[in-house]
């Protein structure tokens, strides 16, 4: 039992980082049907943010952190994916992969490519007994933070004129914008969000790792992608289920695997993942705009 609680505690935690990471994906494919691969360097311009504003007190690094990944999705949106908007998905997907590359050299160029160490908020790597059960404090904060943003996207989405208006953009954005909602504001928007998810995102896994690279957002962005269309492509709550999901698999397999296996994890990982879209095509959950369209 002991095992088990632990193994369920770090399942939440991985399920939390990847459900923020999905989010950001997500939100911006709902509206746009941009699958942005780029949304991996803004993690890791988050993280590097870290490295440049050093050891002040954790709120500041939390503001900024969140507040350079917020600059930046706003500007990959103005300069990069508004000039293309209306363009075919092809298009908007080889712009996202160009913008991603051209972060990662920016980040080589100016910061060298070999792994930099540095540390966030030292107490978060304490950890504090429940009877038997050895809990770290950066669990708790992960699984916390994860799901204080998600009550916050669900109030702002369902409760805001804003976000009504971005879940009918993502609903039928033809329709929206004929009904007055302004594609710019909606897009600008979400591509913040997506930003403020990456900070914090960013701020989580620097804290986990210790390190920041220049491609340390390609992972992220790939298990996201993965945990995406996992959930449903298109579905906010798809890609939270999604992320958990691919969590609890992972941690799984990583906890359960016989010790000759464990080296095949990601294998049996995404294996499992073809399995339940074989059930499933469409993920887990079905967003209304592909109920829709069908």
């Amino acid at each position: 039992m002991q095992l088990f609680v632990q193994n369920l505690i770090d399942a939440l935690t991985f399920g939390s980082q990847y459900a923020l990471y999905a989010l950001g994906i997500a939100l911006i494919f709902g509206i746009m049907g941009l699958i942005n691969f780029a949304h991996g360097e803004l993690i890791m311009v988050g993280a590097y943010t870290i490295v440049l504003i050093g050891h002040p007190s954790w709120p500041v690094v939390i503001l900024g952190t969140v507040g350079i990944a917020v600059i930046f999705a706003l500007a990959m949106e103005r300069v990069a994916f508004r000039p293309l908007r209306g363009a075919s998905p092809a298009t908007l997907l080889i712009a996202s992969f160009a913008v991603s590359y051209l972060l990662q050299n920016l980040a080589i160029l100016t910061e060298g490519s070999a792994p930099k160490g540095t540390s966030v908020a030292p107490w978060l790597s304490e950890s504090f007994e429940i009877g038997s059960i050895s809990i770290r404090k950066l669990d708790v904060v992960t699984i916390a933070v994860t799901a204080v943003l998600l009550v916050s996207l669900g109030a702002f989405l369902g409760r805001t004129r804003l976000g009504v208006q971005m879940r009918a953009a993502a609903e039928d954005f033809r329709m929206a914008r004929i009904l007055g909602v302004k594609a710019n504001t909606v897009i600008a928007t979400a591509f913040a969000i997506s930003g403020l998810l990456a900070g914090i995102g960013a701020y989580l896994l620097v804290a986990q790792t210790g390190e920041v690279s220049p491609g340390m957002g390609s992972n992220a962005v790939l298990f996201a992608f993965v945990a995406t269309v996992l959930g449903g492509m298109g579905s906010l709550r798809g890609a939270v289920l999604g992320g958990y999901v691919f969590g609890a698999i992972f941690e799984g397999l990583q906890a359960y695997l016989p010790t000759s296996l464990a080296s095949y994890r990601d294998a049996f990982a995404f294996a499992a993942v073809i399995a339940v879209l074989l059930l499933r095509p469409q993920g887990l959950i079905v967003a209304r705009s592909v109920v829709t369209r069908v």
